[in-house]
């Protein structure tokens, strides 16, 4: 079965809308006033260790803790703050960044290489909860 529109279809589309950060600039932004970092792993994944300060809101969640009129609204994303997502790799934090921009948020962006590359340039992490 060949897909119509497959993963590598849709990460190329994400990644020529939204922005993408470096771990680099990431980590010099990371805790300073107006940015929130928003990990969109799993429950399991963020358990073993996070980006420190971080707000979980997993990618099958996105769209309903972004929604203002929705139940599940998170104020992370009505917090006026620049909305900095990761993931594992970079790929979910992508496709989830486009999600939010096509729902009309105009200041978003990932991590690129996400929490590996966050990890790997020692940036600060925490246990996740």
């Amino acid at each position: 079965m060949e897909l119509k529109h497959g993963f590598k279809k849709m990460l190329a589309e994400a990644n020529a809308v939204i922005e993408t950060v470096s771990v680099p600039d990431a980590v010099q932004i990371h805790g300073e006033p107006g940015y929130s970092f928003i990990d969109i792993r799993e429950e399991s994944e963020r358990a073993k260790a996070t980006i420190s300060g971080s707000v979980h809101v997993p990618r099958g969640f996105l769209e309903f803790q972004a929604d203002p009129e929705s139940p599940m609204h998170n104020p992370v994303f009505s917090s006026g703050n620049r909305l900095v997502l990761f993931c594992a790799s970079g790929g979910r934090s992508a496709l989830a960044a486009k999600t939010l921009v096509d729902m009309g948020f105009t200041d978003v962006c990932h991590v690129a290489g996400g929490m590996a590359a966050w990890v790997e340039a020692g940036g600060p992490t925490s246990k996740g909860i």
